[in-house]
């Protein structure tokens, strides 16, 4: 095997148990971590660490088993000439570990500066509709420089570094030689020591000294590949906040290993007891809630921004878990359950619906990669998706484009929610599914909402309010509480927020059919 093919197998297996890790961690994880953080650690640092690991570590085992060599026949010929020459190597010590520290910290700073330009690229590229209509290029670009002067300003001190360095150690292997060539003259004048022994300890001192300026070498780049390596390390190592019990993983398996099998069937009732919720121990956003779900109700869930309707999905889904108190499904703590049975029992359609590169076909597929042709045209056909797909250049194989920007919002969000049907959930969620789409669209999905959360436990977060009147119950939700509750038809009664909210929103909307019109 070549050291080419080891960099290869190396730097695959670090990006696969790094990418396995991506998989394993919780929402929060990604809530605080940027895309461009992530991204820098597994393609340049995880490049710089194996080509340092392929050669550096061929060079380093050479130079050290040749010193290792020199020195010994060198203390074989003449012991009191070997320790003599080796007096400087000290003094190589302390200069290495000065040096090193110093290249380390110039390496680190490299590094970071390079996740910030990596995210400051993603960034750009994501942003470039925000940048034009801003007009921020010149801004962005005054940032973008300072990002790259940062890095190469560290380079530069780092190769500065690097180059006082190994100089140094070349003159003090210089004058261990030089001090064997001195005392050693003055044996040979003395007839202490022959000529020929001094000619063969000279050759074996400098034998001796070259590999320790090949090995300086080397060292100066394993700061650079140590700096890599933290990087890499931090987040391949990075725990997950939300973790399946040993019991529930020794009788049901891991995420990557699941007993299918021992599974139970899921009804889908939920009931919050007591729950408490703090986002990394800030303020709370729930303290002491209850709420009883029953299995296939349509619970919506309205109130201002802020106000917790999705923390109580999120907790709902275990995306995050309660502070305190508990939520049961079917009536057991669901942390005594694996988060991947709860997971596959869940549909989720998001208000910015995101495809995958592919086609239409394929990421319908998504939700179940088993399914038949049949299959997946059944649920296109389910949420009103059947007809525009078929109206598309190559029906169902037709290219999303990457995250879908090949389609309209409102196609985006019928595949992703025939994606998500496709999957059978017991537990489905729609979070401003039908917010950013057009009149049309929202009337197609409200049409497939009657169809599909039939029979299914369903969370429906709108702003919209005509998407949830004929929910089987509307929670107003105020500061993490419930304030009112009932029908569509009941809260009306009430003549509480839910009138209000609901008969301001449609004067506007009379307003605005009239201006049309």
């Amino acid at each position: 095997m070549t050291w080419g093919t080891s960099q290869t197998e190396f730097c695959y297996d670090i990006r696969k148990k790094g990418f396995k890790r991506l998989q394993e961690l919780s929402f929060s994880y990604y809530d605080k971590t940027a895309v461009g953080w992530i991204m820098a650690r597994m393609t340049s640092d995880t490049n710089k660490l194996g080509d340092i690991f392929a050669w550096g570590l061929v060079d380093l085992v050479w130079g050290t088993t040749l010193m290792v060599i020199m020195m010994g026949m060198m203390l074989f010929l003449n012991v009191k000439l070997a320790l003599l020459a080796l007096t400087v190597v000290p003094i190589l010590i302390m200069v290495s570990l000065y040096f090193q520290k110093r290249i380390l910290k110039s390496y680190r700073v490299v590094r970071k500066t390079n996740s910030r330009i990596t995210g400051a690229f993603n960034e750009g590229i994501t942003g470039a509709h925000t940048t034009k209509t801003l007009v921020r290029e010149d801004d962005n670009l005054e940032e973008f420089c300072e990002l790259t002067d940062t890095m190469y300003s560290s380079s530069v001190r780092a190769a500065i570094l690097s180059s006082v360095y190994l100089p140094l150690i070349l003159v003090l292997g210089s004058v261990g030689t030089g001090i064997v060539l001195w005392y050693g003259g003055k044996g040979v004048m003395m007839e202490a020591l022959s000529y020929g022994t001094l000619v063969a300890f000279i050759s074996y001192t400098i034998q001796f000294f070259g590999p320790v300026f090949e090995v300086a070498r080397v060292i100066a780049e394993f700061q650079n590949g140590q700096a890599a390596a933290e990087r890499i390390m931090s987040l391949v190592e990075t725990n997950p906040e939300i973790k399946d019990s040993k019991e529930s993983l020794a009788k049901y398996g891991d995420m990557m290993h699941p007993r299918r099998d021992f599974w139970p069937e899921m009804n889908g009732e939920i009931s919050f007891k007591n729950v408490t919720f703090t986002y990394n121990g800030g303020e709370k956003v729930l303290e002491n809630f209850n709420l009883d779900i029953k299995a296939g109700e349509k619970v919506a869930l309205i109130g201002e921004t802020g106000s917790g309707k999705s923390t109580i999905v999120n907790l709902a889904c275990r995306f995050y878990e309660p502070t305190e108190g508990e939520i049961l499904i079917d009536g057991v703590e669901y942390r005594k359950r694996p988060q991947l049975w709860l997971h596959s029992n869940l549909g989720y359609v998001l208000q910015t619906p995101h495809l995958f590169s592919g086609t239409v076909r394929e990421n319908i597929a998504y939700g179940r990669l088993n399914a038949t042709e049949e299959d997946i045209q059944k649920a296109a056909k389910l949420v009103n998706a059947h007809q525009f797909i078929q109206d598309l250049e190559n029906n169902y194989d037709t290219e999303v484009g990457e995250g879908g920007g090949k389609l309209s919002t409102g196609q985006k969000q019928l595949v992703s929610f025939a994606r998500a049907i496709l999957a059978d959930p017991r537990i489905f969620v729609l979070d401003e599914a039908t917010s950013s789409v057009d009149t049309e669209t929202e009337q197609k999905i409200q049409e497939a909402i009657q169809t599909v959360l039939e029979g299914r436990t369903s969370f429906i977060i709108a702003h919209r309010l005509s998407t949830i009147r004929n929910a089987d119950r509307i929670l107003v939700i105020d500061k993490g509480k419930v304030i009112e509750e009932g029908k569509h038809s009941e809260l009306l009664k009430l003549k509480g927020r839910y009138h209000r909210l609901y008969t301001n929103q449609f004067m506007d909307e009379q307003v605005n059919i009239n201006g049309e019109t």
